[in-house]
């Protein structure tokens, strides 16, 4: 344990302490919904850091056991038995406080906007991004989460050029967030006539959602034209005028959508869509202005990052940031990502608690 961490711990157990105190003398109204919430907060890493304090204090007893030269040999070696297995309970408490402790990033808990986007490799790679937005959208049914889509420009060979969809439930930010960055596949083409196998590649961004309260949004900063739909695919293409584009002029960022029918609708998507574009710029500003930054074994959730290759001839997908791979296309692709997700959140994890975060 750091130096600091014992204070830290003892702060904790103080100020579950504290509030259970206050909560028992019958506080009422404000005050009382303000010690629940702060206490609901601590309260699972205060039971924690007391169950890592009575370990430590059976393993402390059962090494004086151990020590005792004067001791029973019986009593002696079940001390020894029992320090083992309190060694590895301490080493499993002192990681899940703190785990506990590491600062939680506030959009963990977001609901998030996903953009797929096909890269290089033409309409072979509108199909990958296709294929991509469904793995996505299979996962998030695995979850329980809710999967609606936003809008979708399609090709002819019913490949996406570009889809986008709002993903809500229990920390899907959290789960999602690795996501960003270029993904690669490796594979023969329908297209391809000689059975030659091609890369082609497409752009994944996963945005926490934002609300009102948080990107304040002026109407005089906002350019808004109205079109009517086109591309394979629209169900109501050149009919009327109900495709939208945003335009936010001091940024320079580009929203649209045409999925609907409805022009208030397509509207009210396209402002959902540009409140998480500024609420992610946001954030990486305030990232960006701390000179300490760690930058993440898992990469930065730079778009321009190559984070993952999809190799389909020998049924692989390798993630390039941890060096991982799984021999099992099909079930990812059909949506099984929590290995992945698991082993990168891990991975990030045991950075920062190297780091000392």
């Amino acid at each position: 344990m750091s130096e600091s961490l014992p204070l830290r711990l003892d702060r904790v157990l103080s100020r579950a302490e504290e509030l259970r105190a206050k909560l028992a003398q019958g506080l009422a109204g404000a005050a009382y919904v303000a010690a629940s919430r702060e206490l609901a907060e601590i309260e699972t890493v205060a039971d924690q850091v007391a169950a890592l304090r009575r370990a430590e204090r059976e393993l402390a007893e059962a090494r004086a056991m151990i020590a005792d030269a004067a001791a029973d040999p019986e009593l002696r070696r079940m001390a020894e038995e029992e320090a083992k297995a309190l060694a590895e309970r301490v080493a499993a408490l002192d990681r899940a406080v703190r785990l506990a402790l590491l600062p939680r990033d506030e959009a963990d808990s977001r609901n998030a906007i996903l953009e797929v986007r096909a890269g290089t490799g033409g309409d072979e790679a509108a199909l990958f991004a296709a294929d991509l937005f469904a793995m996505y959208r299979r996962y998030a049914e695995n979850r329980g989460w809710r999967f609606e889509v936003l809008d979708v420009s399609e090709n002819d060979l019913g490949g996406y050029r570009e889809a986008v969809a709002e993903i809500t439930g229990m920390d899907v930010f959290a789960r999602l967030k690795y996501e960003s960055g270029v993904h690669r596949v490796q594979r023969v083409p329908v297209t391809e006539s000689q059975g030659r196998i091609h890369t082609s590649t497409a752009t994944v961004a996963v945005l926490p959602e934002a609300e009102e309260v948080d990107v304040q949004v002026n109407d005089a900063d906002l350019r808004i034209d109205v079109f009517r739909a086109s591309g394979a695919g629209g169900q109501h293409v050149n009919k009327t005028e109900s495709a939208v584009r945003i335009t936010h002029l001091p940024t320079g960022i580009v929203v649209t959508c045409q999925d609907e029918k409805s022009q208030h609708k397509n509207r009210a998507r396209a402002m959902k869509i540009l409140r998480a574009k500024l609420y992610e710029r946001q954030r990486e500003a305030t990232v960006s202005a701390r000179s300490d930054l760690r930058r993440s074994q898992v990469g930065t959730g730079d778009r321009s990052e190559r984070i993952r290759t999809y190799n389909v001839p020998q049924g692989r997908v390798t993630d390039h940031r941890i060096g991982l791979t799984l021999h099992k296309i099909d079930r990812i692709l059909a949506g099984e990502l929590d290995e992945l997700i698991d082993a990168l959140t891990a991975e990030d994890q045991a950075a920062l608690l190297a780091a000392g975060a």
